[in-house]
């Protein structure tokens, strides 16, 4: 079973903010580990409170958050960023 990652526009502009090796390595991360497992959630972890039904991945300081779409078998990616700021509501 193959998901599919798809990004959310802010997440692909925040994407391209990153260093490229940080970039590299959430693409890496999302498209061999998340993608390619029967159920994503397996790597992630499960947000509380007002993001409750989201998803966070971790690849070293920085988050992922994504919502996980079972019954179309897609990993949509909301925002990306440093763990000190990815939290904040803007």
């Amino acid at each position: 079973m193959v998901w599919t990652i798809k990004y959310t526009e802010i997440a692909a502009k925040q994407m391209k903010k990153l260093d490229k090796k940080i970039s590299k390595q959430i693409d890496n991360y999302l498209n061999e580990r998340v993608a390619k497992q029967k159920n994503p959630s397996v790597f992630g972890k499960p947000l509380l409170h007002d993001k409750s039904g989201l998803w966070r991945y971790r690849v070293e300081n920085y988050r992922i958050i994504c919502e996980i779409q079972d019954s179309e078998l897609i990993v949509l990616v909301l925002r990306m960023g440093h763990r000190k700021e990815i939290y904040m509501d803007k």
